[in-house]
C-alpha cells in the first residue's frame, strides 16, 4: 500500500466521489485507509452523567485503498505513485510529472 497517514487523497469512486482529504489512519493488513471527511457515519451518544446531554457524532469510517489516489499537487489530480532514489534515499514521485510527493 503506497498510501501513508498524513497524506492528501482524492476518491475515485463510490458515494464521495471527487472529495479530497488527509489521511487521519491507515489499516495496511485490511488495505483500508480513514480519510477525514469521507465516508462519514453518524453515531449517537446516550448521556453519561444525569445533567449530560445526549449527541450525534459524526465518524469517519475507512475506506477501501484502491479507492483512493494520492493528489498530486503540480498536476491537481489524483496519481500513481512511482518510487526514486535519491542520495541513497527512497522517495515517492508522481508518475506523470515525476515531482517528489
Amino acid at each position: 500500500m503506497n498510501i501513508k497517514k498524513g497524506d492528501n487523497v482524492i476518491v475515485k469512486t463510490g458515494k464521495d466521489r471527487g472529495k479530497k482529504g488527509k489521511v487521519l489512519k491507515t489499516f495496511p493488513l485490511l488495505d483500508n485507509v480513514v480519510i477525514e471527511g469521507v465516508n462519514v457515519r453518524k453515531k449517537r451518544q446516550r448521556p453519561r452523567k444525569s445533567n449530560e446531554k445526549g449527541q450525534i457524532l459524526e465518524i469517519p469510517t475507512p475506506v477501501n485503498a484502491s479507492n483512493v489516489s494520492i493528489f498530486c499537487p503540480s498536476c491537481g489530480t489524483g496519481r500513481r505513485v512511482g518510487f526514486k532514489i535519491n542520495k541513497s534515499k527512497k522517495v515517492r514521485v508522481c508518475v506523470k510529472c515525476a515531482k517528489e510527493l
